[in-house]
């Protein structure tokens, strides 16, 4: 696993926090990977710890505040990070089914990301200028 340098790349809606803390106390400590399409389209996909495994073709993208003792790690793959890299991604969370496999699904919510390019400031923080 590569880190993206980036404590700036990725964000969650307090909305989103709120289901995140919501899910933990159900399932434990969890994490997100984005979904680089197929079955679930590019939905942020949300596992318990060890459930989906991450390994040196991903990257770890931040870790969110979500208001629990440790942070949520946000993961994508590096194939897919090539293609995103210029971009700022903000998990939030929608009315509607969830993915399949993301533990939100039987909640009648659904994590989304909204995203943004990123300003030329934070291009410079991530040497990405």
């Amino acid at each position: 696993m590569v880190s993206a340098d980036a404590a700036e790349r990725v964000a969650v809606t307090e909305a989103a926090a709120a289901l995140v803390r919501e899910l933990t106390t159900q399932h434990g400590p969890l994490m997100f990977h984005q979904s680089g399409g197929c079955c679930d389209g590019s939905a942020p996909m949300c596992f318990p710890v060890g459930m989906f495994l991450v390994g040196q073709g991903d990257v770890l993208l931040g870790a969110l505040d979500v208001g629990l003792d440790d942070p949520v790690e946000v993961y994508m793959s590096a194939s897919q990070f090539e293609y995103w890299k210029y971009t700022h991604l903000t998990i939030d969370v929608v009315p509607g089914r969830g993915a399949g496999f993301s533990v939100e699904g039987p909640t009648g919510l659904r994590f989304l990301i909204r995203s943004r390019m990123l300003a030329p400031a934070e291009l410079a923080h991530l040497g990405l200028e």
